[in-house]
């Protein structure tokens, strides 16, 4: 499997001007914002999605002036909806660093995080990029009924199937679907490409959130279980998919103990175990690998390149990565 950097080669000059660029977008006159987001930069991620954003434009052409407003959109996006979650799930660490919510308190990362959406939207408003704005917009829609939806289904903790999948493809495949159409339009592509590249860039994003969820529960022996959405009440598709296989009186007992004992690690462990049991990580990785491969079936209609291949061994990163 090719790592980042080897992905990354194509587009290496692209994402360093991207750099400045994301950086310039966040910079205020207030001293406290500047400071936030200076922690923001400095904690940064894999930087994945303006990754999709750079790769899908750039199998049109060369990347232009409104890709890197797409990109800094993007990623403002992203980082806004990190701030938010974390005040959503009071959880106090990401990336292995502080939260925001962790070191400056619930009520500054709110605004911390609206004032990132407002700086994207005036990006994209002040250099005329409409039609990034509105699929931009789609997608911070979709994340917000997504995790609407979430909240409400982790009190009933009747999740199926279906509705886990629904959940999904708002709150963590709509942004990676925008970044891929975003970039694609940005070449300034006839709209049934970038219609394709919004599902290309679904499919992906759904492969990518099933990938997380198996981490939960130790998948492979990468890293140990955590149990995190277990004790968050978050049922995902490998525990949905052990329930499915279970009687009644066995569901009934883990649904139970999901409810009230998910704070002790012994009933967390005990529930990985008989999701293991079950099958429900086989079956997860099953339904994994079919989005990835739906993913890179959308590609074969497209120009070869390094682009290109950069871009299937990204989707193909995806799946494989170990974090």
């Amino acid at each position: 499997m090719a790592g980042l950097s080897e992905i990354r080669k194509p587009i290496n000059t692209e994402l360093n001007v991207f750099e400045d660029k994301f950086k310039q977008s966040m910079k205020s006159p207030v001293p406290l914002l500047d400071r936030i987001t200076y922690y923001i930069v400095r904690h940064k991620g894999k930087q994945v999605r303006p990754m999709f954003v750079f790769l899908c434009a750039k199998i049109f052409g060369e990347v232009k002036d409104n890709t890197y407003v797409a990109a800094c959109l993007i990623e403002l996006l992203h980082t806004a909806t990190l701030v938010h979650d974390d005040v959503v799930d009071d959880s106090h660490l990401r990336r292995g660093a502080f939260s925001i919510n962790a070191l400056w308190k619930n009520k500054i990362a709110v605004l911390v995080g609206d004032y990132m959406l407002s700086k994207g939207f005036l990006l994209a408003i002040e250099s005329e990029q409409f039609e990034t704005l509105k699929i931009v917009s789609k997608a911070v829609k979709k994340i917000s009924e997504g995790e609407l939806l979430q909240l409400e289904k982790t009190r009933k903790l009747d999740i199926d199937e279906e509705t886990y999948l629904n959940i999904i493809e708002q709150k963590t495949a709509s942004l990676i679907a925008a970044a891929c159409c975003a970039g694609v339009s940005s070449a300034g592509c006839k709209q049934s490409a970038v219609e394709d590249f919004w599902k290309f860039g679904e499919m992906a994003g759904m492969a990518f959130q099933i990938k997380d969820d198996l981490f939960d529960y130790g998948y492979n022996n990468i890293g140990k279980p955590t149990g995190i959405d277990i004790r968050e009440k978050k049922l995902t598709l490998p525990l949905i998919y052990a329930l499915n296989q279970s009687s009644y009186s066995e569901k009934r007992s883990i649904i139970q103990n999901v409810k009230s004992k998910s704070e002790k690690k012994k009933v967390r462990s005990d529930i990985i175990e008989f999701v293991k049991a079950k099958g429900g990580l086989e079956y997860a990785e099953e339904r994994m690998i079919d989005y990835k491969n739906k993913a890179l079936s959308i590609l074969t209609h497209y120009p070869h390149g390094l682009p290109k291949t950069a871009l299937v061994n990204l989707v193909e990163f995806v799946v494989a990565r170990n974090t």
